[in-house]
């Protein structure tokens, strides 16, 4: 995938905490294509990760503890869900389903003009990529 010659600088991070979040980190890195930028560790728990996305934008995510006192960020695995823009929706789609990822949303040309599909990861998340960029501000 192709990164953008000038990307803006992301200003908002969807987040998110696995129950295993080595394996997601793998999973939306080496099958979906994230990039790794950061991972923090701490012991065998990931206290932060940065995943990015080629085409701009990311994701932060880290291990859940469900431990946690009510005034730490603190999310429920698997309740998570992510639209991700992506110019290569159709090369993506069928990279993933070849890699037997789970399609719960087949491809799709939608009425509001994108073309888009989602699956869910192995910790049950969501996310959608199709080319829906939104629209433009006034």
């Amino acid at each position: 995938m192709n990164t953008p010659q000038n990307p803006r600088e992301p200003l908002v991070w969807p987040t998110l905490q696995a129950t295993d979040a080595p394996a997601l980190i793998d999973f939306l890195v080496g099958t979906v294509g994230f990039l790794r930028t950061a991972v923090y560790e701490d012991g065998d728990r990931v206290a932060h990760a940065q995943l990015d996305w080629p085409e701009g934008g990311g994701v932060m995510l880290g291990s859940h503890d469900p431990d946690a006192p009510p005034q730490k960020w603190c999310q429920k695995p698997g309740t998570f869900g992510c639209y991700v823009v992506t110019d290569r929706v159709d090369e993506l789609y069928a990279r993933l389903v070849d890699a037997g990822v789970k399609i719960f949303r087949e491809i799709e040309d939608q009425p509001y003009g994108s073309r888009e599909f989602a699956l869910t990861d192995p910790e049950g998340n969501h996310w959608s990529f199709g080319t829906y960029r939104g629209e433009p501000r006034p």
